[in-house]
């Protein structure tokens, strides 16, 4: 069997693909035994009718189709063990299977053309000495008091309220209904509209502006327990309920009973109570640390996502249309097992009239996982960064260890626990033989913006000049 090579785009191969005179004629020969075997033929039993018979009961078409599927996949299959191709995926014809089979003669040569992904050929041409910015994120002193007055909040005592309006920051509860309020042009003898579920008894609302839409609580204010009240209030643009967005609202609130919060004392009791910590100092300095680290992990994973960023820059890697294809997949099954997780259907979120579109959506992201993944691929070789089965070990004897109760399938932990540690290290070794300038939070996504916002207009400009050098 004769077969020529031709590099395509890609990272594909052409494979011109000549079968030998003999090889037609005989899986012809075969075909026609396989079928006379198989094919019911009026006043004859299976595979005694004459042969010429049966080519007339089956048509020439159909045998040298099935006999053209045998040739082409045997001939695929053989071409690229000659070779030596490693080839990914399944193999493609490129030649039009209709014009084989006008052309296709037993006993004479039968050429066909070809083509399977191989993997890229990657060209790293800088990954060292590289420059970038990354956004710090630092600590707020203030969140560790904000989340304790959280939980001093969740764990108020309510105490009745005699002797004076409500004010922000009370507990009331009201019966209140709610209209859409009437236009200044509208028929007054007309019935006001409902608003949809804009109606309660017995209804507790903390007053506080944002828990309701904006105009209810303000509204509120300064009632006494017993009291009636009309309150206008706006429907917020955009709403939940889009027939409501932007609406102006009018509600009749009761106010039947008010209460005050009783926070506890931010004291060693308050610790023990939402903590296993004995002491409001060691609470304090537990979320300190924890929050602290939150900090230094973002940090982190700015200054790899921003690295990482750039190295990408300097790959050259033709991605073949398999390995894409599989990182598609691989996608779309992570995000349905977890929103299966999460309790929502699959099938009816994953219909055949979505699945091409998530695909195509999916496709840019895709490129880019495969693209970094190249890289760290690339650098590990290079450098010769590996982990160590003990490493490995030690870290999946550590999750077992934190998840007792779990049925864990092992083997694939410990594929996931080597794959992230590995990619640890390298990321690590880049960011050592790199330089990553922290700037501001908040600095770079300000000037992604404003890039954004001037780019119309300087192109705008360059349309400009050129209109002006053309005249």
């Amino acid at each position: 069997m004769k077969v020529t090579q031709e590099k395509l785009p890609a990272s594909q191969i052409g494979l011109e693909i000549e079968i030998t005179p003999e090889s037609t004629q005989q899986t012809y020969e075969q075909v026609i035994k396989n079928l006379a075997k198989t094919v019911n033929i009026p006043g004859f039993r299976k595979g005694k009718a004459p042969r010429h018979i049966l080519l007339q009961q089956l048509g020439s078409i159909r045998i040298k189709a099935a006999a053209l599927e045998e040739l082409i996949q045997d001939g695929i299959e053989k071409a690229v063990k000659q070779e030596s191709i490693a080839a990914i995926g399944q193999p493609r014809l490129r030649s039009s299977f209709d014009d084989l089979i006008n052309n296709y003669e037993p006993g004479k040569p039968l050429t066909f053309m070809a083509t399977v992904d191989v993997e890229p050929e990657v060209n790293l041409t800088q990954y060292t000495g590289l420059s970038v910015q990354a956004e710090e994120i630092k600590h707020d002193a203030n969140r560790v008091d904000e989340v304790l007055e959280q939980e001093r909040q969740q764990m108020a005592t309510l105490i009745p309220v005699e002797g004076r309006a409500a004010q922000i920051g009370d507990v009331a509860v009201v019966d209140f209904k709610g209209v859409i309020a009437k236009a200044e042009d509208a028929d007054p003898a007309a019935e006001p509209e409902p608003i949809p579920g804009g109606d309660a008894t017995d209804f507790q609302v903390e007053l506080q502006e944002d828990k309701f839409i904006p105009g209810f609580v303000s509204g509120m204010i300064g009632m006494n327990p017993g009291e009636t009240r009309e309150v206008s209030a706006q429907f917020p643009d955009p709403y939940v309920n889009q027939e409501l967005a932007g609406k102006p609202a009018l509600f009749t609130i009761t106010l039947k009973e008010l209460k005050e919060k009783e926070l506890p004392a931010l004291d060693d009791d308050f610790a023990q109570e939402v903590s296993d910590f004995e002491t409001i100092e060691a609470l304090r300095a537990s979320l300190e640390e924890r929050y602290q680290k939150e900090a230094e992990d973002k940090t982190k994973a700015n200054k790899q996502e921003a690295l990482l960023n750039e190295i990408v820059k300097h790959l050259e890697a033709d991605l073949p249309a398999t390995m894409i294809d599989k990182e598609i997949d691989t996608m779309l099954t992570q995000t349905a097992i977890k929103l299966s997780q999460q309790g929502l259907d699959v099938r009816k979120l994953f219909t055949e009239d979505i699945i091409p579109q998530l695909r195509e959506r999916s496709r840019p992201e895709a490129i880019e996982r495969l693209k970094r993944s190249l890289v760290l691929q690339e650098v590990a070789q290079r450098e010769s960064i590996e982990v160590t089965p003990e490493e490995v070990q030690a870290r999946v004897t550590e999750l077992l260890a934190q998840y007792p109760d779990e049925d864990v399938d092992e083997d694939r932990l410990q594929a996931v626990v080597e794959n992230e540690m590995l990619s640890e290290k390298i990321i690590d070794w880049l960011l050592e033989h790199s330089t990553v300038e922290l700037v501001p939070e908040g600095s770079l996504a300000s000037k992604e913006e404003e890039t954004a916002t001037t780019a119309p207009e300087t192109e705008a400009e360059t349309a400009e000049s050129t209109t002006e050098s053309e005249e």
